[in-house]
């Protein structure tokens, strides 16, 4: 009976035309094929590395923009508070301006009532003491000189000046 496998010559020459072709794959095939993929690997290597620097530095930028941007809102809230404030100091003052403008506008008023109220008592003291003179001097006839009529208007003048006149 008969192996699978004869020693003999043929196998002896399969075994070096294979440890051969072994040889010349192994320096023409498998040694470029491994260093290209070896090269491959190391460009995947490098592109990784490169995107893991990319993500860190997008991430720093996302921090410094956020950063940025809340010192804007902070800016912004601030200006705001400012111009309320100035806002309200000078609604402040245009409202003081304007009771300080009221006062005095009451107070010239209340000033030129109390000339005119005094004016027009002037007015009717006059007209009192001519119509008492007129009427005296029916009463009594006669007719009154001009220094004795001037000096009977101003003691009734003076007369009805101490009288508290009513409005």
């Amino acid at each position: 009976m008969q192996g699978l496998v004869e020693l003999n010559l043929s196998l002896f020459f399969n075994l070096v035309n294979f440890l051969i072709i072994f040889l010349l794959l192994r320096h023409f095939l498998f040694k470029p094929v491994t260093e290209h993929l070896e090269s491959r690997r190391n460009k995947i290597q490098n592109a990784l590395d490169e995107a893991e620097e990319t993500r860190e530095e997008a991430g720093r930028l996302k921090e410094k923009y956020e950063t940025k941007m809340q010192n804007i809102r902070d800016e912004r809230n601030e200006i705001i508070q400012k111009a309320t404030r100035s806002g309200e100091s000078r609604k402040s003052e245009i409202i003081q301006e304007a009771r300080e403008e009221a006062e005095k506008i009451k107070d010239r008023a209340e000033k030129e009532m109390s000339r005119e109220r005094q004016k027009m008592i002037n007015e009717l003291k006059d007209q009192t003491s001519s119509i008492a003179m007129l009427a005296a001097s029916k009463v009594l006839e006669k007719e009154l000189d001009a220094k004795s009529h001037e000096s009977h208007i101003q003691e009734f003048i003076d007369e009805v000046g101490d009288v508290k006149w009513k409005n």
